[in-house]
């Protein structure tokens, strides 16, 4: 286990922006050393026919941040993680940034960042190939998060049967085909 099961790891995206611009800001600034407090983690992963360097880097002199967002109750830690691809003669670049109730080292920090990551693709990787979620195009108001809800109560439900070698979209289909497949499916949930 990377992080105490108590601790939180979440991932900055456009929707907090002012904490993700705050984070993204303290990661850029150029100030010494002895005045963050910052640890850094780096893994090489090669295979697929690329080579993905992933470099942590983690602080913890937060206070001035938990002045500035109080909402974010035992904020312990703010992660940024530099991934570099090279595919062929290709090369990306991204940085993603994380807040974290965790004060965990920083090795241990890009491990569970990577097991966070994995858990999500694979769940995405799901429901698109089992529900066709890329190609849905509910898109007004509440509806495409109201139908999330309903993805992934359907996709939990369906991972409860025992089932013989039988797919998750195979099972899908056959509740909608058949009603004593869906009975069976709902008797097992309630």
């Amino acid at each position: 286990m990377y992080l105490h099961p108590r601790d939180y790891l979440l991932a900055l995206k456009g929707n907090q922006s002012s904490l993700h611009e705050d984070v993204r800001l303290h990661f850029e600034q150029t100030a010494p050393a002895s005045l963050v407090r910052m640890t850094c983690a780096e893994s090489v992963d090669k295979g697929h026919g690329r080579i993905e360097v992933r470099q942590c880097r983690m602080s913890t002199d937060i206070d001035w941040l938990r002045g500035r967002h109080p909402e974010w109750k035992n904020l312990g830690s703010i992660v940024a993680i530099d991934s570099e691809r090279l595919i062929g003669d290709t090369t990306t670049r991204e940085t993603r940034y994380f807040i974290s109730s965790s004060l965990v080292s920083a090795s241990r920090m890009l491990a569970a960042v990577r097991l966070h990551w994995g858990i999500e693709n694979q769940l995405h990787w799901v429901l698109d190939m089992s529900f066709g979620e890329d190609q849905s195009r509910i898109r007004k108001d509440n509806a495409p998060a109201n139908i999330g809800i309903i993805r992934h109560a359907a996709l939990n439900m369906i991972r409860q049967v025992p089932k013989n070698r039988v797919s998750i979209k195979r099972m899908r289909k056959a509740a909608g085909w058949d009603d004593s497949v869906l009975t069976d499916i709902l008797a097992q949930v309630f």
